[in-house]
């Protein structure tokens, strides 16, 4: 009995030991394919040697995917010792959140990293936001997305303009593919627009900083909006039963903003502060309007404009 203890013990610890190995190995294989990028189609394929080492070119309505996300341009060069794949022409991101278009890209298999510059536009899938800019990076490992250089961003009838406009993204659902915007951060010369509904005038409430961070929650209505360094707000009064009262005018080192139901219900000023009230005679006059204030809607590339008669 005692020779056959050992036996089965042994018999145990090989098994468990194999097992361990064989999960360990599909795990990394597992991991493998999911950072595995794919040829979908090209219509021309070549490869060469080159300084930076071997690369592929491929050119003709090319199509790439990698996990859930597809890139297409007109021509790429994936350069496979430096982990990169050189975007040209009509460059296009998508995955089951975003659209992203771009003159000319650069995308990291190995990192989900992906650069877009030239005429770089963007919209979610599920959402009306949208935006452009002159360069973009997408993270898709730290779910982010930044704009760089004259960057626009609406949403519904709201636009964000700054120097920088980085997008926080969370994943949402059962499948957690999906992906909505957390929060919004403006970095240099932050400027907010929003055209009031209630008012038969064209009026818009407007706040700017040096900084602002915008909150939105699942539903993409905003929670709160948070301005930094020479901040300033211009909002229109309503009283309880929604008919127009005054312009209120503030200004402070910081200015919190909290809304509920995507409508401003409180304002909080701090530092250097300053305000003015004008009159229900001023709505609409634009001589009251923030310094930097441009409605651009104009400009939105996914925005279908009236055809004049």
């Amino acid at each position: 009995m005692q020779r056959v203890i050992p036996t089965i013990f042994l018999s145990i610890c090989i098994f468990v030991f194999q097992a361990i190995i064989l999960l360990h190995r599909d795990y990394h294989t597992l991991h493998a394919e999911k950072k595995k990028i794919i040829l979908q189609h090209a219509d021309t394929i070549e490869g060469g040697e080159g300084v930076a080492g071997s690369y592929r070119s491929v050119v003709g309505n090319v199509v790439f995917l990698h996990d859930i996300l597809t890139l297409k341009c007109d021509s790429a060069t994936d350069y496979g010792q430096e982990n990169k794949i050189v975007l040209k022409g009509n460059v296009f991101f998508t995955d089951t959140s975003i659209e992203i278009y771009g003159d000319n890209g650069v995308y990291y298999p190995d990192k989900g990293v992906g650069e877009l510059s030239g005429n770089v536009r963007a919209r979610m899938l599920n959402n009306s936001l949208s935006g452009k800019a002159r360069r973009a990076t997408v993270d898709r490992v730290a779910n982010q997305i930044a704009f760089y250089d004259d960057v626009l961003v609406w949403h519904e009838r709201q636009q964000i303009s700054g120097e920088m406009i980085l997008l926080h993204l969370k994943e949402v659902g059962r499948s957690r593919k999906r992906r909505s915007v957390d929060h919004v951060e403006v970095q240099g010369n932050a400027f907010f627009a929003a055209q009031e509904t209630l008012s038969v005038l064209p009026v818009y409430d407007q706040f700017s900083g040096k900084s602002m961070l915008i909150r939105l929650d699942d539903k993409s209505k905003i929670t709160g909006i948070t301005l930094t360094s020479q901040a300033e707000s211009l909002y229109h009064l309503y009283d309880e039963k929604r008919k127009p009262g005054g312009i209120n005018y503030s200004s402070g080192d910081m200015i919190r903003m909290l809304f509920k139901d995507g409508v401003l219900s409180r304002v909080t000023v701090v530092g250097g502060v300053e305000g003015k009230q004008y009159p229900e005679s001023f709505r609409g006059d634009k001589g009251i309007n923030l310094s930097n204030f441009l409605w651009r809607e104009l400009e939105n590339p996914f925005k279908k404009q009236k055809s004049l008669p």
